[in-house]
């Protein structure tokens, strides 16, 4: 090859090279006016573009809300529900529950002891509350004038077709089976019999027409035509949900629990969210360490573990408010003297069986969840976890409305015997709302707004969230590296200590050092390997009064990217 034929070859390479993205990899945006972090970049992207036109972080959480409902229906969607949580830049803070009710015909032994009634099918099915409560929020918080807009570009999405991610490919193959079972997940997810691949364009014409109806009016799915439609649907299935149902269903305005530890203001969700309490129960135990070396290394997992053990047997006395009076449980659980007692309970020698730790019931298994974290220019902030509970919920999706639909029921707990003792707070009662592990989280210092976090993916959500809430505030990692670090879980029930040791869809492996898992088993923990579903969205706020800087750091672990301006 000649020299000019050389020159020219690098040439065309280097344009070429100029044409395409300089990475695949887009976990991490610094931005100074506003920031919107998701578990997909094409939401993330929208929630920009409505900060961008005007609106506000409500705004964007409403229409990023909307979009991961389209391309990660997996996860989230108008069949389920969410808790929000806001603070503005006055300081005026509030907590949206939109949790999913137990339908009037509900009972605690609907099942029969059937746990599969519960985990599966119609049966499983929660009145959804996401819709209601994001047009709630819109209403009293949000800037932007028109709802319809903020639906706009699911809509588009719904009906031009998204590209299937390598996450929620995933997610299909895990709960293929489901898919091929129902005919209405078929025809969207496997239209020509089997289940469509990375890349391949899904449509979901109908959800389209069902987003667009709600555009209109968003009180359709409670009192209108998709209320009709959908009703008709679970009917035909064999479930128990009524237009009363869903007429009757109320979006619950809540004070969001405001507790100091560790030099930070921590702000979270109340019941029926157990996440902001037990995290908060976790770092006032952690806190007596000496802080910061005393929760370092290898002996420090131990303790948040036992930590962690302590925080879930606790939880396990809360249930809906609404309906069970667990204002003292919550007390407790903020109480620094509670947080003394059980830590001298703790040894760093071993651990210990169930019992020691006290509680009396098993973890909600959610798994099928989303979470954004969002700040604007004005340094409004919300942190929003949406779910429809386990991958594609119930397995089933309504043909008339193109909704998944939810499988929040199996959040209850049912009659059961568990050494010995027996616990109600969770029982399924009509019209009320299952325990949650969602942890949406805004953090404070000295009164100013310094980061919006939370994760998604089940009853490990807690402890991821806890964990990068440490590994930035008290270990002084970076935000993206906070939330890459490799990642350990205990639920107190299962007594398994869990610990990353996977290779993510997108390649990245995380692993748990062999001798942090070796010091553990000297600790008598039994220890399991764990692919982790459990992935966090979080932006740093970092306005010195010379320069405004935020970073929002989205989980590689679920392949999702943060957008901002």
């Amino acid at each position: 090859m000649s020299s000019f034929s050389v020159l020219w070859l690098a040439v065309v390479l280097l344009f070429l090279s100029l044409l395409a993205p300089a990475s695949a990899r887009c976990e991490e945006v610094v931005r100074s006016e506003g920031v919107v972090a998701t578990d997909d970049g094409r939401c993330s992207e929208i929630g920009r573009d409505i900060l961008k036109k005007g609106g506000n972080a409500v705004d964007a959480a409403v229409a990023a809300a909307f979009c991961v409902g389209v391309v990660s229906p997996a996860s989230s969607g108008i069949g389920g529900g969410a808790f929000m949580l806001i603070r503005l830049a006055n300081g005026k803070t509030q907590a949206f529950d939109m949790r999913e009710t137990a339908p009037m015909k509900a009972s605690q032994d609907m099942y029969n002891g059937n746990e599969n009634l519960k985990k599966y099918g119609i049966l499983s099915v929660a009145v959804p509350g996401e819709v209601a409560g994001l047009h709630k929020a819109w209403k009293q918080y949000g800037k932007l004038k028109s709802w319809a807009d903020l639906i706009r570009p699911a809509v588009n999405l719904s009906r031009s077709g998204f590209k299937i991610s390598p996450y929620l490919r995933h997610q299909m193959e895990e709960t293929k089976s489901g898919i091929l079972a129902d005919e209405g997940l078929r025809a969207i997810f496997a239209p020509h019999g089997k289940i469509l691949n990375v890349n391949d364009t899904c449509y979901n014409e109908q959800l389209a027409r069902t987003l667009e109806e709600i555009a209109k009016n968003p009180r359709t799915l409670y009192d209108g035509e998709v209320a009709t439609r959908l009703v008709d649907d679970i009917k035909k299935a064999g479930g128990i949900i009524t237009k009363e149902d869903l007429r009757n269903y109320e979006v619950k305005m809540r004070e969001p629990i405001v507790s100091e530890v560790l030099g930070h203001t921590l702000i979270g969700m109340p019941p029926p969210s157990a996440g902001a309490a037990t995290m908060l129960l976790m770092l006032n135990i952690l806190s007596l360490y000496q802080i910061p070396y005393g929760i370092f290394g290898d002996l420090g997992v131990h303790r948040k573990i036992e930590a962690l053990k302590h925080g879930f047997a606790v939880r396990s006395n809360l249930g809906d408010p609404d309906l069970v009076n667990v204002s003292a449980v919550i007390t407790e659980m903020l109480s620094p003297r509670f947080a003394m007692a059980l830590q001298r309970t703790i040894s760093d020698q071993k651990t210990y069986g169930p019992l020691h730790y006290g509680g009396r019931w098993n973890p909600p298994r959610d798994h099928g969840t989303s979470h954004v974290s969002i700040v604007d220019k004005d340094r409004n902030a919300v942190s929003m976890t949406c779910t429809v509970n386990s991958f594609f919920g119930s397995e089933v999706l309504s043909p008339s409305t193109g909704m998944v639909l939810n499988n929040q029921m199996d959040d209850f707990e049912t009659p059961n015997i568990f050494d010995g003792l027996l616990s109600f707070p969770n029982f399924i009662s009509p019209g009320k709302r299952p325990l949650s592990s969602m942890s949406p989280t805004i953090i404070l210092k000295d009164g100013k707004l310094k980061g919006v976090l939370g994760g998604s993916g089940g009853a490990h959500i807690i402890a991821s969230t806890t964990q990068v809430f440490l590994n930035h505030f008290l270990h002084g990692m970076e935000p993206l590296d906070a939330i890459k670090a490799p990642r350990f879980y205990h639920t107190w029930v299962p007594n398994i200590a869990y610990y990353e040791n996977w290779t993510s869809v997108i390649g990245d492996h995380y692993q748990m050092p062999n001798h942090t898992v070796e010091f553990l088993k000297q600790k008598r923990h039994s220890v399991k390997e764990y692919v982790s579903a459990i992935v966090c969205q979080f932006v740093k706020v970092d306005d010195d009064g010379r320069t405004r800087k935020l970073v929002g750091a989205s989980d590689p672990r679920k392949g999702g990217c943060p957008a901002g301006y």
